[in-house]
């Protein structure tokens, strides 16, 4: 007779779905937003479109106010998360 833990794969394991998936479709909008918007920060992007310092933004350079707004942008897709529970 065994008396240790069920193996993976047997009839009365439990299976749990992973933490890392999103599980609802507000879910799956906030992580595809959110990597669009981090995509917009990372250097493929910011290296060959917005890497200039003209024209000058609200007293800022071209290049600050485009990571700010998207900075700020991701940040509203943190809040909107939090709020909405997902």
């Amino acid at each position: 007779m065994r008396t240790g833990p069920t193996p993976p794969g047997s009839p009365s394991y439990p299976s749990y779905r992973s933490h890392l998936l999103p599980r609802t479709r507000d879910g799956r909008v906030a992580v595809a937003l959110f990597l669009a918007l981090l995509a917009l920060a990372e250097p493929p992007v910011v290296h060959s479109l917005v890497n200039r310092v003209e024209p000058w933004v609200a007293g800022l350079p071209f290049l600050y106010a485009w990571l700010l707004v998207v900075y700020v942008l991701m940040i509203g897709v943190l809040l909107w998360v939090l709020r909405r529970g997902v």
